[in-house]
């Protein structure tokens, strides 16, 4: 198998059309190409594409790539999955796109990584290998677009932002509501002082569970129908059972999951109330965890409240606050308190305020939360232009470690107080220890 070439090396597909016009140019013969190809007609000329390979693309993998093949200046030329099944239905969809055959399929991501002409990667595989997967593009010379939660552990969110910084790989975390207008909006307000003075913040996190009851072993299928020693890949081992698999009933279980799968929705919610309160750069110093929700609080002495689905709002001095259901602003909630005013929104795009003059700057947001168009894009104009995407290395890894420590507060039943500067909890070993797992052999960060 051929190494990855290290990062600045890569003889990508825009690099060799360079270094192929600039040798042309000694040679008097005449050159003939075909207009497609100069980008004429409405096509892009393969300079100025991106080409495109998947890894464990799978059901929400489909929607984030689905707005990707829409695009122009995209060529998806290959998918890795450790299912056949999976392998062939995303080359399917991408061979449908371009109509041809050309495809390529891989079963291990290495073989993906290893290709020179191929200048970035959609990372959807389950929780357990997106920093591998990720840390292994960027040092193959790939930009990274990884759905969260973009590492397990605390010290895996950290590996993870210092490899992108050090290789200069552009990153997108799939945290794409930083790029949906009616969370930009509530953010917006929030962030303008226009609801005063900051004092709560309310992040969803859907519920906190831990799963300890294994599912009975199966008989391990053929590995080139599944490969079940990939798919666990820097997880322990455990026996196989098609439900983790086929059904994807992986989540909750310690090793697979990032912990009291608070980050199902934590890294989303968390994520938008950290940029609300202009806290890109640090996290919360302090957890206290109480039954199924855990109370945080920044240095400024902004709190944070991480609830499970239900009720969001028990006012917190808000004048004219109201008592709202999920269903009012729809799935991954968030709601900003400020000592004049609040907002509370959610998937479904409606908008929850107080006072009734903030109105006057409201306007229907049809979007919904889920739809990652507008993130992917971003992305991909970063990828050209080398410019900074908002759900960035160093933006994941505030937002992720603030969701982990309060995963740890919870695990362990007791408050923690945490060093934003130091990145790691004050005076309590057990919790430091919960920061890092190992990883299965041969497999390291």
């Amino acid at each position: 198998m051929p190494t990855p070439s290290a990062p600045g090396q890569a003889l990508t597909r825009r690099r060799f059309l360079q270094k192929s016009a600039v040798a042309g140019a000694s040679f008097a013969l005449p050159l003939i190409v075909p207009a497609h190809v100069l980008g004429r007609g409405g096509g892009v000329a393969p300079s100025n594409r991106i080409v495109l390979g998947g890894i464990g693309i799978g059901p929400r993998g489909k929607q984030v790539l689905g707005p990707m093949l829409a695009e122009s200046d995209v060529q998806y030329v290959a998918t890795c999955d450790v299912q056949a099944r999976m392998r062939a239905e995303i080359k399917g969809l991408a061979d449908e796109r371009y109509g041809d055959r050309g495809c390529a399929t891989y079963r291990d991501l290495r073989e993906l990584l290893a290709r020179p002409d191929i200048d970035a990667v959609l990372i959807a595989t389950g929780d357990r290998w997106h920093t591998l997967a990720s840390t292994l593009a960027a040092k193959a010379g790939k930009d990274v677009y990884s759905e969260k939660p973009c590492g397990l552990t605390i010290g895996q969110c950290q590996s993870l932002a210092d490899t992108m910084n050090r290789t200069g790989r552009v990153f997108q975390a799939g945290t794409q509501r930083r790029n949906v207008p009616n969370f930009q909006f509530a953010v917006h307000l929030a962030r303008s002082g226009k609801l005063g003075r900051l004092h709560t913040l309310h992040a969803s996190i859907y519920k906190l569970e831990s799963i300890t009851t294994w599912l009975p072993a199966q008989p391990e299928p053929a590995k080139d129908v599944i490969d079940w020693d990939l798919w666990l890949g820097p997880s322990p081992w455990r026996p196989y059972n098609s439900a983790y698999v086929v059904d994807r009933r992986w989540r909750g279980y310690y090793d697979f999951d990032s912990g009291a799968k608070l980050l199902d929705w934590g890294a989303h919610t968390v994520d938008l109330c950290q940029w609300a309160n202009q806290a890109d750069t640090t996290v919360p110093v302090e957890y206290e965890p109480d039954g199924g929700t855990v109370y945080a609080r920044y240095a400024n002495g902004v709190k944070l409240v991480m609830r499970p689905e239900g009720w969001i709002g028990q006012p917190s001095a808000a004048p004219g606050a109201s008592n709202l259901p999920v269903a009012a602003t729809g799935t991954c909630p968030v709601r900003f308190e400020g000592d004049e005013g609040w907002v509370e929104t959610g998937d479904n795009g409606s908008i929850e305020l107080y006072p009734a003059s903030l109105r006057a700057e409201w306007r229907a947001f049809t979007m919904r939360g889920t739809d990652p168009a507008q993130h992917t894009r971003e992305w991909l104009d970063c990828v050209k232009s080398r410019g900074v995407p908002a759900a960035n290395a160093d933006v994941m890894r505030h937002s992720h470690i603030a969701c982990h420590a309060a995963a740890i507060a919870w695990m362990l039943g007791r408050t923690l107080r945490f060093d934003p500067v130091k990145e790691e909890f004050v005076g309590d070993e057990e919790a430091n220890r919960m920061c890092r797992r190992a990883m299965r052999e041969p497999w390291h960060v």
